[in-house]
């Protein structure tokens, strides 16, 4: 029933203005819009907003903090708004946009591009007050995508022998463990929040769907079949949910300064809805954002400057 108010809400609400498409920012200045989008009635607000380039909020589990990353730096920001503070992390000051905050907000693990090996993405863990970060994978490129509800592992998307797949660690280090294995392209692993299932997005069926496996990786399920490109699907807290990022279908991957849409879908399966449509991709959503009461998630939308 609450899904069906849900679908009925944002079918009901005023329509969001599209954004300008362009091809690309090139030396165009852009402006970056931290926001929160209410899934019942649509309503977005606007968090924090910059002509610096920001990415992939993530919200603390105790509801008060929003993290996001700029310029290799990760910074908190109170969810009410005001002025954001860097976190130190150390050597690790090349930070993407791929990071996540422990269940218990006590951590958070980071992929950091590391010189000592060629720049590669490396996951590491640091205090969530800041502090020297710990190594964690011993390869890369990892990209970090979700820590498990019971805290013992990471999921992330790794290129290895030429592809591309899931593998997940324990958070206490040692060898990781690949749930993958095919010529596609699979990314964007999150935990449901019963600890049963991984989610991800892959494109081993033509176009980039989201599926679902168990966490161990067997009986792989497509849960979308659509016409768009679907990207980081990310499981609300209570379970209801998974809000996911729709590409065009003739865009390939998940670049930046492209027109996007923040949909949900049942995590049941089902049809998901639109709600909303901005200027985004790369850095939009890329981790968990979902606030702990499960009725906002926070995202980046951005605008370029004429």
């Amino acid at each position: 029933m609450r899904t069906i108010m849900i679908m009925l809400a944002v079918l009901l609400m005023p329509a969001i203005p599209k954004p300008a498409e362009a091809q690309s920012a090139g030396s165009r200045g852009i402006v970056s819009f931290l926001e929160i989008i209410d899934i019942e009635t649509g309503k977005r607000d606007v968090v924090w907003s910059d002509t610096s380039h920001f990415e992939a909020p993530n919200w603390s589990p105790d509801g008060t903090t929003l993290y996001f990353n700029s310029g290799g730096y990760i910074y908190r920001i109170p969810v009410e708004g005001g002025e954001p503070v860097r976190i130190d992390t150390g050597f690790a000051n090349r930070n993407n946009n791929d990071h996540v905050v422990s269940p218990g907000g006590t951590h958070m693990a980071i992929s950091h591009h590391s010189a000592e090996d060629g720049g590669a993405s490396i996951i590491y863990i640091v205090n969530i007050n800041g502090g020297e970060p710990v190594r964690i994978t011993d390869k890369g490129p990892s990209y970090l995508h979700g820590w498990s509800p019971d805290g013992l592992e990471l999921a992330y998307c790794a290129l290895r022998n030429g592809q591309y797949d899931i593998y997940v660690i324990p958070v206490k280090g040692g060898p990781e463990i690949q749930l993958t294995n095919t010529a596609s392209h699979e990314d964007g692993p999150d935990y449901s929040p019963c600890g049963r299932y991984i989610w991800f997005n892959s494109d081993r069926s033509g176009v980039m769907q989201i599926w679902r496996m168990e966490r161990d990786g067997s009986n792989p399920k497509q849960m979308t079949f659509d016409d768009y490109n679907d990207w980081f699907p990310h499981p609300s807290p209570d379970g209801k949910h998974i809000a996911l990022l729709s590409y065009d279908k003739d865009v390939e991957g998940h670049p930046a300064n492209k027109t996007v849409w923040l949909r949900l879908m049942p995590a049941e399966g089902g049809e998901p809805v639109t709600l909303a449509e901005l200027f985004g991709g790369q850095g939009t959503i890329n981790v968990p954002s979902w606030s702990p009461d499960s009725q906002r998630f926070a995202f980046v939308s951005y605008k370029l400057l004429d």
